[in-house]
């Protein structure tokens, strides 16, 4: 199992009582190495931080010198949610290589999963939500621009919608984008992703992975991609306090698994992000994020 990870996840200072769970990226990680089975399974690996050559495939190059440069107006920084500075910086540039790291890897092992990323809120030219630079997007273009591939599914399974993923990917006909998201939850206004799939308030488990397996096996049915670009975020759960829908932990290894089951099948390379994760309880979060890594234990080990 290849994971993609490195300390500067966690090694963000942020105020006290902040909401974004910056620790549990550590502890996800330190779970991961003292388990008797995956710690003995898993391949750790850490990219190069992401050039700006490789942020411009996505985003505008203002934007990218004033983030970069900490010229960003305060307006976009509060948009954001994170103070800036030289942490913030060597943390998403590090992120958003890893990223990208695990895209090349997919396509040669089958499966890789970033223990961050899935920055969709970010636009080409402001960033939104906790994103700054939108990673699989960025990975999207450049694994075609580079000839890797010639199709993508970006599937986006956090509970609020890739609205920048939707608007930056919306004139790419060889990127396609797959929504499956709250309703009635952040973003207000939504962008249209190539397939959307808005789910009630209050969504069960049998409800979400029905919708998820049809819409899978119609998207690949039609598209037949070379690669997926899998946001796994860990805010569908009933428990997280951004979320509005209501899964169990069971359902969401269960929708895990079968995303992995069918790229498996299907031998189509599945890269991994985490995604949102919003509980004040940290091992709740881990717990939730664990089910991604357990699921590619058990669908790839062999």
């Amino acid at each position: 199992m290849n994971v993609f990870y490195h300390p500067l996840y966690s090694a963000l200072p942020l105020p006290a009582h902040h909401r974004f769970p910056i620790h549990k990226y550590r502890l996800l990680y330190e779970r991961l190495l003292a388990d008797p089975e995956l710690g003995k399974a898993v391949h750790l690996h850490c990219a190069e931080p992401a050039t700006k050559e490789q942020l411009a495939r996505v985003h505008t190059p203002e934007y990218i010198d004033d983030f970069i440069g900490g010229t960003l107006p305060a307006s976009a920084q509060k948009r954001i949610g994170f103070p800036h500075g030289d942490a913030l910086v060597a943390r998403t540039l590090q992120s958003v290589g890893n990223s990208l790291g695990a895209a090349y890897c997919a396509l040669e092992h089958g499966i890789a999963v970033n223990l961050a990323g899935g920055y969709h809120h970010a636009f080409a030219g402001h960033g939104s939500g906790y994103c700054i630079f939108n990673d699989l997007a960025i990975a999207a273009r450049e694994l075609i621009q580079q000839g890797r591939v010639d199709t993508v599914l970006l599937l986006d399974l956090d509970v609020h919608q890739g609205d920048g993923s939707a608007s930056i990917l919306g004139d790419d006909a060889d990127i396609i984008t797959l929504s499956l998201h709250g309703e009635q939850n952040f973003p207000r206004l939504k962008q249209s992703s190539d397939y959307d799939f808005p789910l009630p308030t209050g969504c069960d488990d049998a409800l979400y992975l029905d919708t998820l397996e049809t819409a899978l096996n119609l998207v690949l049915r039609l598209h037949q991609p070379d690669i997926i670009l899998c946001n796994a975020g860990a805010d569908v759960v009933s428990e997280d306090e951004l979320g509005t829908l209501s899964l169990s932990l069971d359902a969401v290894r269960q929708r895990d698994s079968l995303v992995m089951d069918m790229a498996k099948q299907r031998s189509i390379p599945l890269c991994c992000a985490l995604g949102g994760g919003y509980q004040r309880n940290l091992t709740r979060v881990v717990d939730v994020h664990w089910q991604l890594l357990l699921s590619a234990y058990h669908t790839y080990k062999e």
